[in-house]
């Protein structure tokens, strides 16, 4: 049974939260990982594990090390329309990439997705669900989903070549250029034709 509060002594409840619930992740994946099953494996009221983290979504975010939460960005973004959607998109994903001072857990994250089906599919569920399914909510178009994933693809693509394998002249290339590349891709995806 999961105790109410603090636990005594030299504990670090939020750092057994977290083994907890990157093993509930890892297992279960992000869907089928409960808050409640997370609590309990950590040996914790369920109380102290929103205290910490507010949602499950939150959990995943600082389980895994990201960078941003989708759900306090995503809304800014998306809020003034699919008009420049490409550009702010690209934008905003390049500053996260730019302005994390250590890469590391995060790049990890995708290198682990790239060799290990249970990564991948972790990283797919958070993905699809929290990131481009708002993105597809937003999409006032034919297929949202698919153009969604074809935003997603794009991204990822990028964050592989100019940060994973550093491919130049991309990897040094100014933002403003790859924004001035990439953003009319982007908002071709989410508003344009997907047909030849």
């Amino acid at each position: 049974m999961s105790r109410t509060g603090r636990r005594p002594g030299e504990s670090d409840t939020r750092a057994d939260i977290l083994t907890a619930a990157r093993r509930a992740f890892a297992q279960r994946g992000y869907d089928n990982a409960t808050m409640r099953g997370i609590a309990r494996d950590a040996d914790v009221d369920p109380a102290l594990v929103h205290h910490y983290f507010g949602s499950k979504q939150g959990l995943f975010v600082a389980a895994m090390e990201f960078p941003i939460d989708p759900a306090a960005v995503l809304p800014g973004l998306l809020a003034p329309g699919l008009d420049g959607l490409g550009d702010r998109l690209v934008r905003f994903f390049l500053s996260v990439w730019e302005s994390t001072g250590d890469k590391s857990p995060f790049l990890a994250l995708i290198r682990g997705a790239v060799s290990h089906e249970e990564s991948a599919s972790l990283l797919r569920e958070f993905i699809g669900r929290e990131v481009l399914g708002r993105v597809a909510a937003a999409v006032d178009a034919t297929e949202p989903e698919l153009r969604a994933t074809l935003v997603g693809s794009q991204m990822v693509g990028l964050a592989m070549a100019r940060y994973v394998i550093r491919i130049e002249p991309l990897a040094s290339a100014d933002v403003e250029t790859v924004v001035a590349a990439v953003a009319p891709t982007i908002q071709r995806y989410l508003a344009g034709s997907l047909t030849a």
